[in-house]
């Protein structure tokens, strides 16, 4: 999820003696902040009904506040990244999480909505200005060979944040509220910034890259045809999820036993991550993400189904919801894969461009999950499965313009 830019001649932490082994674990407290932004990027959805009420607004319009951080990201993570290029890394990094935890107190004690908006795009820009600077860092301060698992632990932090980051902050607002669960995220961000000025090695800033020249990939039409996928296979994952509350209450499942349904999604957005990184190299990414959107499709029109014969069947959904978390997070990996074979010497831009697509999916779901979920939570999960055929449609017509020549596209 994270735009990673990792430097062709890794840098040294004094200057002179490049780094050793001993860097790994020290991208143990970056992975902290990670873990910090993807709690923040996605904790709403575990109590948006009891801060629409707090707010006296619509759960459909306190949802946006999700569309609006996840906007703000998309937007602002390469806008940043080229203003903060000659920034050392460190004071970077701490900076970004100052403003992360500042906008999470004010979120936390916003009297509206129009506050709370303004506080969110804020925590974006801190989570866009932290994420990829975190990935590069952690891949400058370990040998090449390291590389790959210092990016690992450092991205670990956003996927365990899928796992717990957000049934931990339903468990927080359930006992004391959700402007408390927001406060413990920024007083994480605060302890990971202290923890980061104390651990890390000052990093000097890195070339300036115009911001034009950044972009200038999105001309190719094979990057094209990738991108829009992205959008379209995280919307469809993310019609529902910011609303889980009120749509699993429609499937029967008790306001008690939400926790342990945000807990099935992310359990299942961790193994549909993983197991995508190994049966992309298997069987291709087009085999991959065809399985990933017949799965979603599948599990979202059931979930409809429920919701429309207001059946009561608490072990269906609970697997439901972990394949619907594993199909969502299933994407990842096969369209790297994807648009690294489209642009291989622009393999870090590109792979910063699928995160904003991430981001901006994630919003349009968020979007079109407000405006139907006044209709009713049927509808909500039918246009979420809708979505997701529509991406397996894009898929399969797009498959042969994105296989790299003298290949067959495998599926």
């Amino acid at each position: 999820m994270s735009n990673v830019s990792i430097p062709s001649n890794r840098p040294t932490t004094d200057g002179n003696n490049p780094p050793g082994s001993s860097g790994l674990s020290s991208t143990s407290v970056l992975a902290l902040g990670t873990f910090a932004v993807g709690t923040d990027a996605f904790v709403v959805a575990g109590f948006l009904p009891s801060m629409a009420d707090s707010l006296h607004v619509s759960a459909a319009a306190a949802g946006q506040s999700i569309t609006v951080f996840a906007a703000g990201y998309a937007v602002l993570s390469p806008v940043l990244a080229t203003l903060t290029a000659r920034l050392p890394r460190r004071s970077l990094l701490v900076a970004a999480l100052l403003v992360l935890g500042a906008a999470n107190l004010c979120s936390a004690l916003a009297p509206n909505l129009a506050v709370l908006i303004v506080a969110r795009i804020v925590a974006a820009a801190g989570a866009a200005a932290y994420t990829p600077t975190a990935g590069a860092v952690s891949a400058a301060l370990v040998r090449p060979e390291l590389r790959a698992r210092a990016l690992a632990v450092v991205i670990g932090g956003l996927t365990v944040a899928t796992a717990l980051g957000v049934p931990l902050g339903n468990l927080i607002s359930h006992w004391l509220g959700w402007r408390s669960a927001l406060g413990v995220v920024a007083g994480l961000c605060l302890l990971v910034a202290v923890g980061v000025r104390l651990l890390m090695p000052e990093l000097p800033g890195l070339a300036r890259v115009p911001l034009r020249t950044r972009l200038a990939v999105l001309r190719r039409p094979t990057v094209l045809a990738v991108l829009p996928l992205t959008v379209l296979g995280m919307g469809a994952g993310y019609t529902a999820y910011a609303y889980s509350v009120p749509v699993l209450k429609a499937v029967r499942i008790p306001e008690s036993a939400t926790l342990w349904m945000l807990f099935l999604y992310g359990l299942g957005a961790v193994l549909g991550n993983l197991a995508a990184g190994y049966a992309t190299d298997r069987w291709g990414s087009v085999r991959v993400l065809t399985a990933g959107y017949v799965t979603m499709a599948l599990a979202l029109g059931l979930l409809a189904l429920i919701a429309a014969t207001h059946s009561s069947l608490e072990l269906v959904v609970g697997l439901l919801v972990l394949l619907w978390g594993a199909s969502s997070w299933c994407q990842t990996p096969p369209q790297q894969h994807r648009l690294i074979e489209a642009a291989p010497e622009e393999a870090p831009l590109v792979v910063a461009l699928n995160s904003s697509g991430i981001y901006l999916g994630i919003g349009l779901g968020t979007v079109l999950g407000g405006i139907t979920l006044p209709v009713g939570t049927t509808t909500v999960y039918g246009l979420g499965a809708a979505l997701a055929v529509a991406a397996l449609l894009f898929l399969r017509i797009t498959a042969r313009t994105t296989t790299p020549k003298g290949t067959a596209p495998k599926g």
